[in-house]
């Protein structure tokens, strides 16, 4: 299905009569991407299938308040990363185990997980990526995998452009060397 303009999914949300429609063509037109932008900060799909779930809840309760600041798909965007990491910092909570053991765990989810389909390159790089710090991780997964611009991860993440440059490049450099060891 071709991708419905934010706008005229605003305007079905508006009026009462086609106000489920809205759901729906929010769902068909950005449940991928949300998907996929959830699945490479949380890993797990189970756990992604939750995240977004509870994102779209939000998205509905928030969608009457929505002011068109900012383009739908980047306020969606950041209310999948902060529901991503408030999933992840509750997560290391309820574990009470460190952020390191909760991505070793990830890691080997990953290895075991019949949703992944990358070679053993790919898994590598998941791996490597898993090492990263979480902000770093995100800023990093936007830029190579989504190829997000920098100024709507700006948006997203509310930080600016430079702080994301740098944090990128740092990523890629722990990335890289971590790739090129042994």
């Amino acid at each position: 299905m071709a991708a419905t303009a934010d706008s005229d999914i605003i305007s079905l949300y508006k009026n009462d009569a086609t106000r489920n429609k809205s759901l729906e063509l929010l769902i068909d037109t950005y449940q991928q991407k949300l998907y996929w932008h959830i699945r490479k900060i949380v890993i797990d799909h189970d756990d992604s299938d939750d995240v977004l779930q509870n994102t779209y809840i939000k998205i509905w309760k928030g969608l009457a308040n929505f002011k068109e600041e900012s383009a739908l798909y980047t306020w969606m965007y950041r209310i999948a990363t902060n529901e991503s990491l408030t999933h992840l910092s509750q997560k290391q909570k309820r574990q009470t185990t460190s952020i390191h053991t909760i991505e070793y765990q990830l890691s080997k989810s990953l290895e075991s997980d019949h949703y992944f389909k990358g070679d053993e390159i790919q898994l590598k790089l998941q791996q490597a990526i898993l090492t990263l710090p979480e902000k770093q991780r995100l800023v990093f997964n936007m830029r190579y995998y989504d190829e997000t611009p920098y100024e709507q991860m700006s948006e997203i993440l509310e930080t600016s452009v430079g702080a994301l440059k740098a944090s990128y490049h740092i990523a890629a450099k722990k990335v890289e060397e971590y790739l090129t060891k042994d």
